[in-house]
């Protein structure tokens, strides 16, 4: 089964020749995980490395005597006329490569504005109503080490803290669909090399526009890409960078949470939590951060909690544990209190004229992303 955490890849085995094509052998060592899964689902959108992903699947599940059903998926977004045409291409392959194949269409009028972001949204929650009547419990999507670059320098100039700048992991929760999880088997895979796998084997692709789009972030900070290579800070720079703080992260996270599990006194009914102001305040500051963000992420009911107003939040409740002041503060749904020498975490009472939000599903592992 697949491991949980981390942006681990067998890169031992990885050639450094960017231009080499993905062997037999390293396909069997990237999928090796998914072999006793019924079912998997592809997201292929006919581009390049989605496509070398349905190839190189194929292929590893016909040298196999017994294995995943695939399935590749095409969402049609409607936003170019090409796209139909596209789609059709991909099923034409899947065909060929024996593999079935289903194409579902974003329908409904598509906002001006945050097109990309709203897109995207629409595409997973796609994939995820077809990996439930599929029976799959898992997407396969093609993010290469290229792709992971371009992510950490996105999240890095909005300002993302340790875990965000960790990137994407090979195995993450779905947003918005529990039970249902993304699988990224080619995050330590250069995009050359998968150009170079197609080339190989004379298979066509896509080109989709948007990619080189620069009204659109990505798209820029491709380009920015480039200059940044030529400077020796490229995907494979990055990519070591990114797995470093991966590990960092991971290592933080699991600390924090023995920390939650000594220190946190919780209370039957109404969600609340207490811990002691003399062992909080004796502790790192990462830790204190971290702490009281899991605490409010338990018991409020708005959502995750943004990094820039927890740290907000931590900092002005530091100052009142200093100065041994009553200190009394909401965020994401959530009270924070201090009185005599314990701190109190509990739901925020209703505000006025304003409804509460429901918590949204897999809130809990977006609010990680600090």
């Amino acid at each position: 089964m697949i491991p949980e955490g981390g942006n681990r890849f067998p890169d031992k085995i990885m050639p450094t020749e960017k231009s080499l094509p993905v062997s037999a052998s390293e396909a069997n060592a990237l999928f090796s995980d998914l072999s006793d899964f019924p079912v998997l689902l592809l997201a292929v959108s006919g581009g390049p490395d989605s496509t070398a992903l349905m190839m190189l699947m194929a292929r590893w599940r016909a040298a196999r005597k017994s294995g995943p059903r695939l399935i590749a998926v095409t969402v049609d977004h409607g936003l170019r006329h090409e796209a139909k045409r596209e789609a059709a291409a991909v099923a034409r392959l899947a065909r060929k490569l024996k593999l079935s194949h289903r194409t579902l269409r974003w329908t409904g009028v598509k906002p001006k504005t945050g097109l990309q972001e709203a897109a995207r949204n629409a595409r997973y929650r796609l994939l995820a109503a077809a990996a439930r009547q599929a029976g799959a419990s898992h997407i396969l999507t093609a993010h290469t080490r290229d792709d992971q670059a371009e992510t950490f320098m996105m999240r890095m100039s909005r300002g993302s803290g340790l875990t965000g700048l960790a990137s994407m992991r090979r195995l993450s929760e779905l947003p918005a669909a529990p039970g249902l999880r993304l699988v990224r088997p080619l995050l330590g895979i250069p995009k050359a090399r998968l150009l170079a796998t197609l080339k190989a084997a004379k298979i066509p692709y896509a080109d989709d526009p948007s990619n080189h789009d620069p009204r659109f972030t990505r798209a820029r900070f491709r380009k920015l890409m480039e200059a940044l290579a030529a400077e020796g800070l490229g995907s494979d720079a990055l990519a070591l960078l990114i797995d470093r703080l991966a590990r960092a992260a991971d290592a933080l996270a699991a600390a924090a949470e023995r920390l939650a599990d000594e220190m946190f006194i919780e209370t039957a009914g109404p969600p609340r939590i207490a811990v002691e102001t003399a062992r909080f305040a004796a502790l790192p500051d990462e830790f204190r951060l971290r702490l009281i963000g899991r605490a409010i992420d338990r018991v409020g009911d708005e959502g995750p909690v943004e990094l820039g107003k927890l740290e907000a939040l931590k900092c002005a409740l530091d100052a009142a544990l200093l100065a041994k002041t009553p200190f009394r503060r909401s965020l994401a749904g959530a009270l924070v209190t201090v009185s005599g020498g314990t701190i109190l975490v509990e739901t925020a009472p209703p505000r006025r004229s304003k409804t509460l939000t429901t918590r949204r599903a897999g809130a809990a592992a977006a609010a990680k992303t600090r």
